[in-house]
């Protein structure tokens, strides 16, 4: 069901609405992050999804790139989440999503954010209305033919 009107698709209240989903996304990572509920990685990201779809709630995959391989990966995982009904965003601003998650493995070794999946913690992060937003705007967006929405990270 979409619960979308003309006046929420374009204009000054979509770029309200765009900003306010940024942030939910962003308190979504900030408190799935200590909670170990944050999977980086292309190649992680294609093992949990396989071995655990049901866990997942969120994928998250870069919006600049001009790698044709990771193209290819990103297709496959779309594919994958779509018919999972895993909610997908494709984000902007890597070097904000890069300081949101700490940016660094343990050891110094950079993240590789190209693909980022947000799974269901033990505690109630399903509830979280942050959580409930990015869900419901992804909804929308698909409502409107926009299946992998794109969401710009503003800086800080």
């Amino acid at each position: 069901m979409c619960n979308m009107t003309l006046e929420e698709t374009g204009g000054e209240r979509s770029t309200e609405r765009m900003d306010s989903v940024a942030q939910a996304l962003e308190e979504v990572l900030s408190s799935a992050l200590p909670q170990g509920c944050i999977t980086v990685g292309v190649y992680e990201a294609a093992k949990s999804l396989n071995a655990d779809p049901d866990n997942v709630v969120l994928c998250l995959l870069a919006a600049e790139h001009e790698d044709v391989a990771l193209q290819i990966h990103f297709t496959l995982i779309q594919a994958f989440c779509c018919e999972n009904d895993i909610n997908i965003l494709r984000v902007g601003n890597m070097r904000r999503l890069a300081e949101i998650l700490g940016g660094v493995k343990p050891g110094g070794e950079p993240m590789d954010l190209h693909c980022v999946l947000v799974t269901n913690p033990q505690s109630a992060l399903w509830k979280d209305p942050a959580l409930s937003k990015v869900n419901r705007f992804c909804s929308d967006s698909r409502c409107l033919d926009q299946w992998v929405p794109v969401i710009n990270l503003p800086d800080r």
